[in-house]
């Protein structure tokens, strides 16, 4: 790590020193982010906020966003700035439960503050500029293929996320899980009429690296995909070597990283983009 960069990660910042911890611990990938000159903006908690280009093109829009938990502070805050509709998916019990109490409040103020863990009180949302259409719940799992499959329970029962790939107890296909649906994203776009796809979140625990392979094979191309890493989080040669070929497959297919935080990055698209590989 050079001397510049470890100034830059020293600056005041909750994110920047949870990227340099991470970086002194040896459990993030370096992958360079490109210089640009677009205008990113930040929606959300600390926890469960994404950095996007923040493009007029927005508004209006119908975007996916793949994992709920019990944090959807991202969702609510981009449905009321930009008049959108956002398809969330998450077929976990818990999550389930989180949605149908936003969906209680729509039309309401907050009347509490925002949590610093990843559980939300639903009072906490700004619900006084969103309609009930604009947030709706597909209650499948994201998947390369339409099926029945299991859901791997997380470690740490507090916690709410499952995985698919069971990736935090080294993919193993022998601990806790719970049966659901799978949904593919040529599907779930069909199913809610999508015909541009201007926005992708995906913070689904390791099934992101599917999930994208199957989008850019089938020609799914979003504008922007915002894919949280999270085999990243338990470093090892095979979690490694998923994300760099997922990267590299974005790379080729005209994306560029514009943003990195920790495990979330940014990917854009840009219109007449043209495919290419980094040095």
């Amino acid at each position: 790590m050079t001397l510049q960069r470890v100034k830059k990660l020293l600056r005041p910042g909750y994110r920047k020193m949870r990227a340099f911890a991470q970086e002194l611990t040896g459990t993030t990938v370096s992958f360079p982010v490109q210089k640009h000159k677009h205008r990113l903006t930040r929606l959300g908690t600390d926890y469960g906020g994404w950095v996007f280009l923040d493009d007029p093109g927005l508004t209006g829009s119908v975007i996916v966003s793949c994992g709920l938990g019990e944090d959807a502070s991202f969702d609510v805050e981009f449905a009321a700035r930009y008049a959108a509709d956002v398809i969330m998916v998450d077929p976990t019990p818990r999550a389930i439960e989180h949605y149908r109490g936003i969906a209680s409040r729509i039309g309401e103020r907050r009347t509490a503050e925002y949590s610093s863990t990843g559980a939300q009180p639903v009072a906490a949302y700004d619900l006084s500029k969103v309609a009930a259409r604009q947030l709706r719940l597909c209650q499948k799992a994201l998947w390369n293929e339409s099926t029945t499959l299991r859901f791997y329970a997380p470690k740490n029962p507090s916690h709410v996320s499952h995985s698919i790939v069971n990736y935090a107890n080294d993919y193993s296909t022998e601990t806790a899980h719970i049966d659901v649906e799978a949904i593919t994203a040529a599907e779930l776009l069909s199913a809610y009429g999508i015909q541009q796809l201007r926005l992708i979140k995906l913070d689904i625990e390791g099934a992101e690296v599917e999930v994208l392979s199957d989008m850019l094979g089938k020609g799914i191309r979003p504008n922007q995909v915002l894919v949280e890493y999270d085999e990243l989080s338990v470093r090892s040669p095979k979690s490694e070597a998923r994300i760099r070929v997922t990267h590299h497959m974005l790379l080729e297919s005209g994306y560029s990283l514009i943003n990195r935080e920790g495990n979330n990055f940014t990917y854009l698209r840009e219109e007449g983009s043209v495919a290419g590989r980094e040095p």
